[in-house]
């Protein structure tokens, strides 16, 4: 790669066409909306040809302690030239001591290794328009319902006592984008599931529940609210979903692998824990 004719910059809003554009040439569903929403919340890096985005990378922080990286893009016409190298250099050097997750293709594990990342485990991505669900006797037994800003408060508690990261910034645009859930016990939230627009149609996720039949209807009470969406939910807890997912009609396709850099060993203190990802790119 000549070095001279790329240039390393700051990702803003200029260059959102560009990324939307890179990500489609990589068979990503990202809207531009998608997009704009990484960078709101991210450290982004782009690299250009000229007015061209021939590359992305971004480093989303939660708190001062974690952070993700996520849409590490370079075009096809200029991969093998040391480009993602490059970009993932930016955004490590952004990262500084942070722990660090990423999820990567088999393609992208050499190099993310070379970068002292540890594979740790394997996401499974499901999406489908949901068949029709039979009355719930179990939803019913469970106090579920729409919430507001009123329980923002509770429901970032909740989320930081299951993954042990503060996703505040992330929780709040995940409200203003879609909508949220929650599950009461005795009153009590004790789980939470989003659904919001992104790519083809919707998400579900993040997922946050004690137990997967709490989590399983939270889900339920998505996707009956959406009858004929195209849906998707990522999952770690995929040897326990995958069957219950694709009997409802959101089949596998794929996935990704989970990697860690500047681990801390440090374990959530709650009992609830996350069943589905607010994204592949933001965990």
């Amino acid at each position: 790669m000549d070095q001279k004719t790329i240039d390393l910059v700051a990702f803003d809003e200029r260059h959102l066409d560009g990324a939307v554009l890179l990500s489609r040439e990589a068979g990503w569903p990202h809207r531009r909306e998608d997009w704009a929403m990484l960078l709101a919340l991210s450290h982004g890096f782009v690299a250009l040809q000229g007015d061209a985005v021939v590359g992305t990378a971004m480093l989303t922080p939660f708190g001062d302690d974690d952070a993700t990286v996520n849409t590490v893009i370079v075009a096809a016409n200029m991969r093998g030239r040391g480009l993602g190298r490059k970009l993932m250099g930016a955004v490590l050097q952004a990262c500084g001591t942070r722990e660090c997750r990423l999820t990567a293709t088999a393609d992208g594990l050499p190099l993310y290794e070379k970068l002292g990342f540890v594979a740790t485990h394997e996401i499974r991505q499901h999406q489908g328009i949901p068949t029709p669900l039979p009355a719930d006797t179990a939803n019913e037994a469970m106090e579920l319902e729409w919430v507001g800003a009123e329980t923002f408060p509770t429901i970032a508690a909740l989320d930081l006592e299951a993954l042990g990261m503060d996703r505040r910034p992330l929780l709040r645009l995940l409200a203003e984008a879609g909508r949220m859930v929650v599950l009461r016990e005795a009153g009590r939230i004790v789980g939470y599931a989003a659904l919001r627009p992104f790519g083809r149609g919707e998400v579900i996720g993040p997922v946050v529940a004690k137990t997967l039949k709490e989590a399983q209807s939270l889900m339920s009470f998505l996707i009956a609210s959406r009858p004929g969406a195209f849906l998707r939910v990522d999952t770690a807890e995929w040897r326990e979903l995958s069957p219950w997912l694709s009997a409802r009609g959101l089949v596998g396709v794929g996935g990704g692998i989970v990697m860690d850099r500047n681990a801390t060993g440090r374990q959530p203190s709650g009992p609830a824990k996350p069943f589905a990802l607010a994204s592949q790119a933001l965990g």
